[in-house]
């Protein structure tokens, strides 16, 4: 909880009231019945099958900027508080929080309980490599402060990519960076895989780099993006309604955003999948409007369609079915070419994101352990078509198994097909079992591999 004295501000007297409703509704709904809880929200950016429960945790409230320290380099957040507010809340005063994931509705809470990145995680690594401390809900109503470097520091690193199976972040410090109104981009077109990420890791060491990321289009068509901030510029590009930015990067060789834009520059498509939804025809764009271009208005559509499974049904009546291969995994920087190679052969979606990370964690993640000091993420979110007759989850599988092989491990917001042994010895394993019988012996937040997994 905030510290309070005599003198407690406004500010913090209404975190910790709304932090001790939160923190006592999760106790009574894990005393009451003893089974897992989610949060009750309006979006998710999880997408594997699980089961809907009928009563969700009253998260909501829990969505303010607590403080911006600028000078220090840090904010102060609830953990509920979707980035799009805490971006608005901290360029005022001139920074931005050291890693902003792509997408407008995504969580600070959730970033670090199910992994966060972006084009700053070159240098910055990922979202919970940039918290300082965060308050922590337990199943048993108490909130304890975890930090690295006190009581609960096993906490701390347990955390990330716990899926609220630990807890739930109520309260985070996060680090911040300074900002200037401008990121200059500069596009560089590659035709050799191998060529690619060597220009992506030398990139990685040129300080005068701010942002970091690439784009497969195919094999032999890859696009090296560097981003530099800048005080001031001739001509801004608008990337928010009619042009598409992912589409300029193979038609331009350098561009000028605004800085809020160039941080939500994949939210206005969902990088490229709003062509799933006819969103990049002209006519539907205009239709639809600037206000509805966005992750939020696809997510709700694509939800729409989950329930009711009208693509399914219609799918299955002609012969064919669908498997959504949605994921994003992380490669050690020596095996990503290999990697990128058998993506192409084996499962061939396009395009892929591709995204450097650096490993600068003192206290190890023991449930997401960083695969190499530099790695690179690919993110592919698409589903493929073919004749019914693959089993359940097979091309989701030979991923699993490349990245397994390959030294890397993947996230877990998606559909995963692990064996159970195979998944604990990947993510935690001892650990996590040591993690859970301290803070939630009685299993009530339930348990990782169920709930990743099995969908429960």
């Amino acid at each position: 909880m905030m510290a309070a004295d005599a003198s407690e501000s406004f500010v913090a007297a209404d975190h910790n009231r709304r932090a001790r409703a939160f923190a006592d509704a999760l106790a009574r709904a894990c005393k009451r019945d003893g089974t897992e809880r989610t949060l009750d929200k309006p979006l998710s950016n999880l997408f594997r099958d699980r089961t809907v429960k009928q009563q969700g945790l009253p998260a909501g409230e829990l969505v303010h900027v607590l403080e911006v320290d600028a000078r220090a380099g840090w904010v102060d957040v609830e953990g509920m508080i979707p980035y799009d507010a805490l971006v608005d809340a901290t360029l005022p005063h001139g920074v931005m929080p050291r890693v902003v994931p792509q997408l407008k509705s995504i969580t600070v809470g959730g970033a670090v309980a199910g992994i966060g990145i972006e084009a700053t995680s070159f240098r910055h690594g990922l979202v919970h490599e940039t918290v300082l401390e965060m308050d922590v809900a337990l199943a048993d109503g108490r909130i304890v402060t975890a930090a690295p470097d006190n009581e609960h520091a096993d906490l701390f690193a347990g955390m990330p990519n716990s899926y609220g199976t630990l807890g739930y972040a109520t309260r985070l410090r996060v680090q911040t960076m300074p900002v200037k109104d401008y990121v200059e981009v500069r596009h560089r077109r590659f035709t050799d895989r191998h060529e690619f990420f060597a220009a992506l890791d030398g990139a990685c060491e040129d300080a005068d780099v701010d942002f970091l990321d690439g784009v497969a289009f195919a094999a032999d068509d890859l696009v090296l993006t560097t981003g530099r901030f800048a005080d001031t510029t001739a001509r801004t590009s608008d990337y928010t309604f009619e042009d598409i930015y992912y589409q300029s990067l193979r038609a331009r060789e350098s561009d000028c955003l605004a800085v809020r834009d160039y941080i939500w520059r994949w939210d206005t498509d969902w990088f490229w999948c709003s062509k799933n939804l006819g969103a990049q025809h002209p006519l539907v764009r205009r239709l639809l409007g600037r206000e509805r271009l966005g992750s939020r208005f696809y997510q709700r559509v694509m939800r729409w369609n989950s329930r009711w499974r009208l693509l399914e049904t219609a799918e299955r009546l002609g012969g064919y079915r669908r498997e959504s291969v949605i994921q994003d995994v992380d490669l050690p920087l020596g095996t990503a070419p290999d990697f990128l190679d058998l993506f192409m052969r084996e499962i061939g979606i396009l395009p892929v994101w591709i995204c450097p990370v650096r490993n600068r964690s003192d206290i190890s993640s023991p449930l997401f352990p960083a695969p190499a000091d530099r790695y690179v993420n690919f993110g592919f979110w698409d589903t493929l078509r073919f004749r019914i007759g693959y089993p359940e989850g097979h091309f989701n599988r030979i991923v699993e198994q490349a990245v397994t092989d390959l030294g890397g491990i993947k996230s877990l917001y998606s559909s995963s097909f692990y064996e159970e042994a195979e998944f604990h010895r990947l993510y935690g394993g001892d650990a996590y079992g040591t993690l859970k019988r301290r803070y939630d012996p009685e299993g009530a937040l339930g348990e990782l591999y169920a709930k990743c997994v099995r969908g429960r």
